[in-house]
């Protein structure tokens, strides 16, 4: 499992370009996680799924709603990552007003999850393989704080959690 200290794997995970830019078509565009956290400071969560009740309820719109916050702190991005894919992340994110706030990034194949040793296996409730909940504090691209739930639980991977988390290193 990932551990502080650790670098961030070169898995590549996916996000819905709604407008094309430069160098950036409409539609999934790849992610490569370990060269995107490079000289920032990360506050990256995951969750098992877009849409589900804790997740759409208290998970992704902690982060929304304290954006500033994590900022002031010295965080350049805040990161949604669940095994879905980018089409999914992106409507989700839409629906939850994450957009331009929240990067929502798509581990369809849970490449990403499996790497770094969080997964959560819900085939027997008819999921499939998910992410665990968990929050990360990403500097340089490397773990500085990881912050993973106990199964069923919601509070180490909040975002006034993570939030702390960061200004206590900056303190």
């Amino acid at each position: 499992m990932w551990q502080v200290g650790d670098a961030v794997p070169a898995a590549t995970v996916y996000e819905y370009n709604a407008v094309a830019g430069e160098g950036c078509p409409i539609g999934p565009a790849a992610v490569d996680l370990a060269a995107a956290s490079q000289g920032k400071t990360i506050a990256l969560f995951a969750l098992p799924g877009a849409y589900t009740p804790t997740c759409s309820a208290k998970h992704l719109p902690g982060y929304v709603e304290l954006a500033t916050e994590f900022r002031a702190a010295g965080v350049d991005e805040i990161w949604c990552l669940s095994v879905n894919d980018a089409f999914v992340m992106h409507h989700w994110g839409q629906a939850q007003g994450a957009t331009g706030v929240v990067r929502m990034l798509g581990d369809g194949s849970a490449i990403f999850t499996q790497a770094v040793g969080l997964v959560l296996d819900l085939t027997a409730k008819g999921m499939g393989v998910r992410s665990q909940r968990y929050a990360a504090l990403l500097v340089d691209g490397r773990v500085a704080v990881l912050q993973v739930e106990a199964p069923g639980q919601f509070d180490v991977s909040s975002a006034s959690a993570l939030l702390a988390a960061a200004r206590a290193r900056t303190a």
